[in-house]
């Protein structure tokens, strides 16, 4: 199963080779949201895995990313202790737009320029 969420980058941390098969690099986001007037910040960290490490590679911190992860749980034993954990594997990371600025990719208004003179019929059956 797929999620998403969106916040502010704020911690990305280097790779790191877990030994010769497996490689990760974690990062965090800051996800602030208000309920009832009150504010509540969260900060969740990521985790990107072999090929995807370098994903955030051309994010800068404090921008406003939008995060594709899936949950991942594993069961880990030990001297016989079990303990279980959780990982939010990162799948996708994007940029996101701040809506308030032009970023070039709405198009243009439409010109008057191309209209019909108001008095000059036109040939459409409506």
């Amino acid at each position: 199963m797929s999620f998403e969420i969106a916040g502010k980058l704020i911690e990305k941390y280097n790779m790191v080779q877990v030994n010769d098969r497996f490689k990760k690099r974690e990062f965090v986001i800051e996800k602030t949201e208000s309920n009832g007037g009150m504010e509540f910040t969260d900060h969740i960290k990521f985790q990107l895995t072999q090929d995807r490490c370098n994903l955030v590679d051309n994010i800068e911190l404090n921008d406003e990313i939008k995060v594709n992860f899936n949950i991942r749980g594993n069961k880990w034993e030990r001297d016989g202790k079990v303990n279980y954990f959780t990982n939010l594997d990162a799948w996708r990371i994007e940029k996101v737009q701040n809506q308030n600025s032009d970023d070039g990719n709405m198009p243009p208004p439409p010109s008057l320029d191309n209209l019909p003179p108001e008095n000059e019929p036109d040939d459409l059956p409506f």
